[in-house]
Order: structure tokens, then sequence, then C-alpha cells
């Protein structure tokens, strides 16, 4: 499993954990928006792994939206909801592979 792929996991599930109504809130909150500080990191550092693995970056685009615009009630639910989901399923999506060359013609 890729560096990428990993860290997909981790900030979705993380995203997911944000979600979560009034935990979520709290947790953001009672750190000083800190918590978005370093989610936003973490979905910069998933942006450039996954484009140079050539993996979707779509995840860590919405999550990077995500952090910036999270402290915003309600709007920030929903963000943390929908970047976790698609972080999650592009991390669990098999990456793709290529086929095999075609054998030489002699």
């Amino acid at each position: 499993m890729s560096n990428s792929r990993v860290l997909k996991w981790i900030t979705g599930s993380i995203e997911i954990f944000l979600a979560i109504p009034l935990i979520g809130a709290l947790v953001v909150m009672g750190s000083g928006y800190t918590v978005l500080v370093i989610t936003l990191i973490l979905h910069i550092v998933t942006l450039v792994l996954s484009s140079s693995n050539k993996e979707p970056i779509y995840g860590s685009v919405m999550g990077i939206i995500t952090s910036l615009l999270a402290w915003i009630p309600f709007v920030g639910w929903l963000l943390h909801l929908l970047t976790g989901i698609f972080l999650m399923v592009t991390a669990a999506k098999k990456p793709n592979q290529l086929p095999p060359p075609p054998a030489p013609h002699y």
C-alpha cells in the first residue's frame, strides 16, 4: 500500500471523526482551530503524494477546501462528512495496474 493511500485512510478517518456532531465541534473549537491547520497540512501532503503516484486527488482537494471553510457551522459538518467519505472511497480503490506489454513480433 502506497504512502498516499495510507494518508488517505488517516485523513479520511480524521474527517469522519470531525463530522460527529458536537464532538467534532468541541475538538475543533477546543484546539483553537489548530486541528484544521494540521488537517490542512496533511491534505496538502496527501495531495502531493497522490499526484506523484497518479492517484485520484479529489479527496485531498476537498480536504483542503474543508480545512479552510470548516469554521462555518453546519457547512463544516457537511464538508467533513463528504470529504471523509471521498477520501475513504479513493483509499479503498485498488490501484490501476497497467496490462503487461504485448509480446514482441519477430
